[in-house]
Order: C-alpha cells, then structure tokens, then sequence
C-alpha cells in the first residue's frame, strides 16, 4: 500500500515538475516592448516617435565553407526613431546559430551591431537560418538570416 502511495506521489510531481519548451516560453514577459500603437500610427502615446531599425543588410550571405568551420557575421544597424531603441532578445533559429546583441540601449542617430556566429560542424549542403530580434519597435519582431553553402570534404 506504501508503495502504491509512494509511487503515485512520485508520478504527480514528476508531472507538475515538468513543462515543455512551449509552456515556458509563454511565461517570457515582453511588458518592456509591447507597444500599445500600430505601426500606420507611427507614434506612441505621448506623440514621442517610436524607435525603429535601419540594417545596412538584412540577409548575409557567406558564400562556400567547409564543414566544420565557424563563421561570424556582423549585422549593423541604425536607430532611426527618435526614442531609446531596446532589443531585449535575439535567438538563432537552431544552435548552431548564435547571437550577439547589444544590451544598452541604442540612442536615436547611433549605431549597434548584431552579431552571429554559424557553427557548420556537422551541417552539409545549402543553409539558410534566422535570427529574431525581439525589441521595442513596431512591429516587436524583425527576422534576420544568414545563408550559404556547407561542402564536406572528400576522402581520398
């Protein structure tokens, strides 16, 4: 009888302990970057201009790497809003493609830069990945990619 008690104890915590990955990313709080307006307004509520991004180039490309290196690409943009621009996340589309982003905020007129760094160990072939960048502009989300090829070497 002990056992069975134990047992069923075990199973419901193991139950209420678990979440998925879809569960948790509900919990993210974005408070800091929704924005009550839309993008046809332009303007939040107090008439101050929103922040916004200017890229110099949305899509990299990389051209032709073996399998196995690593590739770091830099996105630069500019603030072209005329309030702080705050990213509060970047997130690559797998692991093997990572981001770096700057966590103070970007002034209207300055400059930032994105970073991303492509791991092609054991990637072949065509690639084409993403990275959205979560921030306080309208719309909230901006997508960036990187692509190009991954050639796997021959054996002689």
């Amino acid at each position: 009888m002990k056992n069975i008690f134990f047992l069923t104890l075990i199973a419901l915590g193991a139950l209420t302990a678990c979440e998925s990955d879809s569960q948790k990313e509900e919990k993210v709080s974005t408070d800091l970057i929704n924005n009550p307006s839309t993008a046809a307004e332009g303007e939040d509520e107090s008439g101050e201009e929103l922040p916004a991004f200017e890229f110099e180039e949305e899509v990299i490309d990389f051209g032709e790497i073996s399998q196995g290196e690593k590739v770091a690409r830099q996105y630069t943009f500019t603030n072209t809003g005329k309030s702080n621009l705050i990213i509060a996340n970047a997130k690559g589309s797998c692991g093997c493609t990572v981001p770096r982003y700057p966590k103070q905020p970007i002034k209207p007129g300055q400059k930032g830069v994105i970073e991303v760094v492509f791991d092609s160990n054991g990637k072949e072939g065509r690639i084409h990945k993403t990275i959205t960048l979560l921030a306080n502009t309208v719309p909230n989300r901006k997508v960036l990619a990187i692509k190009g090829e991954v050639l796997v070497p021959t054996k002689n």
